[in-house]
């Protein structure tokens, strides 16, 4: 049951929501009764505006972070992905420099260059032995050795940073808000 004491100190709310008067009797230096203006839009002295607009002006933020470990489980997935992409472009890459070398016939020149020179004892082709098919293979072989090994050297390489990380604290960043 509320105590009859604590609301006697309330104003009702027909008096406590009552309108402003329009020229209050406070303000008998503005003319006009117009309201003064802020402090903020005052006009101020020469120190007193300069630090008025330097505190008005945002500052970036800026955060310094330490990466002191790293998930070799997350590394390894990691440098696995990256190590398909970039055998993916590999392979492609040679596939598309082999068709350009044979569209300009390189492989036919090289054949001559050796025939006519005196150096094929056997009747070598480059162009048989230079086969898309050889080059492809040759490539996704030395592509699936290459996932393999940046897999395992970046595995390392995690575990090892953690190790070093361990001693001297990982590395600072500072991320700013420029």
């Amino acid at each position: 049951m509320p105590q009859a004491g604590a609301r006697e100190g309330r104003k009702s709310r027909s008096t406590a929501s009552s309108p402003k008067p329009l020229i209050p009797e406070d303000n008998a230096n503005v003319p006009n009764g117009a309201e003064e203006a802020p402090a903020a839009f005052q006009p101020q002295s020469g120190k007193a505006a300069k630090a008025a607009r330097k505190s008005s002006v945002p500052r970036a933020r800026r955060m310094k972070l330490s990466l002191t470990k790293v998930d070799p489980w997350s590394v390894t997935k990691v440098s696995f992905l990256l190590a398909i992409a970039g055998a993916i472009i590999q392979v492609v890459a040679v596939g598309m420099l082999w068709m350009l070398l044979n569209a300009i016939g390189l492989f036919d020149n090289i054949t001559q260059i050796v025939s006519t020179t005196g150096l094929d004892s056997g009747g070598i082709d480059i162009a048989s032995v230079l086969s898309i098919g050889k080059v492809l293979s040759v490539t996704t072989i030395f592509s699936i050795f290459e996932i393999v090994l940046v897999t395992v050297l970046a595995t390392i390489g995690a575990f090892l940073y953690n190790v070093v990380s361990a001693l001297v604290g990982g590395v600072h960043v500072t991320l700013g808000d420029d």
